[in-house]
């Protein structure tokens, strides 16, 4: 399943994982396929519905590194940054963040709501969000807003209370959410940096299905960078996905680095593809079966929170 972005140097993949039902084999398989730590991380998710997630964005992850990067499946080491950020540690110690040449891969990836993704892109900085358009678990779309009055500048709100209906003001407020995510998962800063440094102008296109969309701005402390590239797209009416991509600074760079081509729309990928290129690392264990089996699919009342990779 190649498109035209893998060979250019984008790679762009989806999985479904809220309507993956996995059988008795497909989730012990799974779990033999991704590292002792990440298997005992996605053993103790409470819910179900958390525990795929997370497995479908760590295979996502081994898939990419493995027929991309062309490391066979069984020598692939991915560690965390301090702020979560995944990086590829064996064989080749290249951190993501690190540019260590100008056409490293650089990838990242995002789950929440129904979907796990990963973004990748040679020679640049990449981060990727997505998020679902949901209705607050708790309070008033109203006092939601006000809760959250300062992850988003004056000029920010202005966009999202003008959007219509409540349903619609949710869904600008979502995509103002992945594009603020996308720049931080770049950057790599986590939960330090201020989001109100960052402001989005968006076009007056509207988003659509299958289609991406690259006019986004970004004013970073009141400054258009020129040289970040936003793409945002829908997988489907509720989830947005954001990609943001920035130049690598390097000791010897010199000139801003080349845009990246032309956008490359999320490939959806079957569970099938997810383990195309797999191999087990350990032997297969019962018990973490009978132990997802006894997981509720989400809390009785699904409140959609942000899941970081």
């Amino acid at each position: 399943m190649t498109d035209l972005g893998d060979k250019m140097g984008s790679v762009r993949w989806a999985f479904r994982c809220g309507s993956w039902t996995p059988s008795r084999s497909e989730w012990l398989f799974a779990a033999r396929c991704v590292q002792q730590e990440e298997k005992d991380r996605v053993g103790k998710f409470v819910f179900a519905k958390d525990a795929k997630s997370a497995m479908a964005g760590r295979l996502l992850l081994r898939r990419f590194v493995c027929e991309r990067m062309h490391i066979p499946w069984a020598q692939i080491r991915l560690e965390r940054s301090p702020k979560g950020k995944p990086y590829l540690a064996a064989p080749h110690d290249v951190s993501p963040d690190s540019g260590v040449a100008p056409l490293t891969w650089n990838f990242n990836i995002s789950h929440q709501g129904d979907y796990a993704v990963l973004a990748a892109e040679k020679g640049m900085q990449v981060g990727v969000d997505i998020m679902k358009t949901s209705m607050p678990g708790s309070s008033s779309v109203p006092e939601f807003f006000r809760i959250m009055t300062r992850q988003f500048t004056p000029y920010e709100w202005s966009v999202i209370l003008s959007a219509g209906s409540e349903y619609r003001q949710l869904a600008m407020f979502y995509r103002h959410w992945a594009l603020k995510e996308s720049f931080i998962k770049a950057i790599g800063t986590g939960l330090a940096f201020h989001l109100q440094r960052v402001e989005f102008h968006l076009p007056s296109e509207a988003l659509a299905q299958a289609s991406v969309l690259r006019q986004t701005r970004m004013h970073l402390d009141e400054e258009e960078e020129e040289d970040w590239v936003f793409e945002e797209s829908l997988l489907d009416v509720d989830h947005h996905v954001a990609v943001a991509l920035g130049p690598i600074k390097t000791p010897h760079s010199t000139h801003p680095t080349s845009p990246p081509p032309a956008p490359a729309a999320f490939t959806q990928l079957s569970f099938a593809d997810l383990i195309s290129s797999a191999s087990p690392l350990t032997d297969e264990d019962p018990a973490y079966w009978e132990s997802f089996q006894m997981k509720a699919e989400a809390p009785s009342r699904q409140r959609d929170t942000h899941v970081h990779s």
